[in-house]
């Protein structure tokens, strides 16, 4: 696989003076202190880990099956946006974090911010780092400091269902003009099914959809953040997704709901713009109904002008929490999960996760692992390869993401209720981020 090149670097050395200085401002905790992981009574480290991603419990197995010196006793949470953000903060405030957790590459600069994690820059080093996706490690790295080891990364892709697109006479869109136009043509010969939906309970899809077409939200500039939620990029995809939802052309429901899984068990829904881990959920969701097993297909995600090109749609890490006094054995433990033929292949043979590896030489383990028969035997992991490929330079995530996410979310409810209109719900997020920022004493360009 070709290696990513990410313009990212030059905003986070830019933006060094800022983010070391304006996240951890005079956090302690963006320190840490490293203990050593070994156990002076012989008996094994055990590591505590709260986790939600597919395959995690069979990972954690897998480790302690061949690892005596360390235990990893995992407590599944809720996913991180349905409450599993707000466990961990509640239990970093209490002092009783876990060691280990899972934080998406979007949440993790607020983490740092808060000053929930601690720095693990002595123990990742060049030839480790080596083993990720650059793009992943930029991510991961904030002010020159690396602050988690990443798990995977989310290269967008569209999901169909091959018979409903067969059956209403249109084929897979190449360009978004395309996919209005098959938007259409669906409803007409299927009033009562859509393509697919709009999420009004999450944000981040829209997100990896203004991140394909060349947005930047935020930006280090000098000693600010420079934030803008409602450049032309962003007012672009707002406003596409505004006139489909006007028009009737998408369903419009909450994500990963039992309303939206019905949807597509019945036909209703013969699409989802998701990312490469949404292979696992649907076949996880959908593999026990009927006619479900070999109709799916996944293919790349519409273009906005034609060429190849991909935003990321969440994408998970490991971080050690900030109170943790085992990030030795933590940081092995994360290594053996993220880099390992042994770590992927229990992951993936979960049957629950197609997790595309962040660090690339396991790609083809990955591939071998994820059972294709729900997708007709496709070589579905080529199409992520592509994907990961395309994803567009310049995407930076924000220290308050929480925030941002949270006033989306809530002004996305007015778009369903017809109160409100999704560039109004930019125009709100990019005013609560922003006093946010000037809250946590963040600089603010303007």
């Amino acid at each position: 696989m070709r290696p990513l090149v990410f313009s990212r670097r030059r905003a986070l050395r830019v933006g060094a003076a800022v983010t070391v200085a304006a996240l951890c401002g005079a956090l302690s905790a963006c320190g840490g202190d490293v203990d050593d992981a070994s156990a002076a009574d012989g008996k094994p480290v055990t590591l505590t880990f709260w986790g939600w991603a597919k395959g995690t419990q069979e990972v954690v197995n897998a480790f302690n099956a061949t690892h005596s010196g360390i235990q990893i006793n995992f407590e599944e949470i809720p996913s991180g946006n349905a409450g599993g953000y707000a466990k961990i903060s509640n239990a970093v405030k209490a002092g009783n974090a876990p060691d280990v957790l899972n934080v998406e590459y979007p949440q993790l600069p607020d983490f740092v911010s808060q000053g929930a994690v601690q720095d693990i820059s002595g123990l990742v080093d060049d030839r480790l780092k080596a083993k990720y996706l650059p793009h992943a490690i930029e991510l991961t790295s904030l002010g020159g400091k690396t602050w988690a080891l990443p798990q995977d990364v989310a290269p967008q892709a569209f999901f169909y269902r091959r018979d409903l697109f067969q059956k209403a006479g249109i084929t897979v869109p190449r360009t978004w003009a395309e996919f209005r136009t098959a938007a259409e043509k669906f409803k007409a010969a299927l009033p009562g099914a859509r393509i697919a939906t709009f999420f009004p309970d999450d944000p981040t899809t829209f997100e990896a959809v203004a991140w394909q077409n060349g947005a930047h939200w935020f930006t280090a500039e000098d000693d600010a953040w420079k934030v803008n939620l409602t450049g032309p990029e962003s007012n672009q995809v707002a406003d596409y997704w505004q006139k489909l939802i006007d028009d009737d052309l998408v369903q419009v429901q909450p994500s990963f709901s039992q309303q939206w899984t019905a949807s597509l068990q019945k036909g209703e829904t013969a699409g989802y713009l998701g990312a490469s881990w949404g292979a696992g959920v649907l076949k996880a969701n959908l593999g026990t109904a009927a006619g479900m097993n070999g109709n799916w297909a996944v293919a790349a995600l519409p273009a906005w002008d034609g060429q190849p090109s991909s935003g990321m749609l969440g994408g998970s890490t490991f971080a050690v929490s900030k109170d943790s006094k085992k990030a030795e054995a933590a940081v092995e433990f994360a290594t053996w999960a993220t880099t390992t033929p042994e770590g992927i292949k229990a992951r993936i043979a979960s049957g629950t996760s197609s997790s595309y590896p962040a660090a690339t030489a396991l790609v083809p383990v990955a591939k071998e692992a994820f059972d294709t028969a729900f997708y007709g035997g496709q070589d579905i992991y080529g199409v992520f390869t592509e994907a990961a490929k395309s994803i567009k330079p310049g995407w930076a995530w924000g220290p308050a993401m929480g925030v941002t996410n949270g006033s989306l979310r809530d002004s996305f409810g007015k778009v369903t209720a017809r109160t409100g209109t999704i560039a109004d719900a930019l125009a709100t997020a990019q005013q609560d981020t922003v006093d946010e920022f000037r809250i946590r004493g963040l600089k603010v360009a303007p």
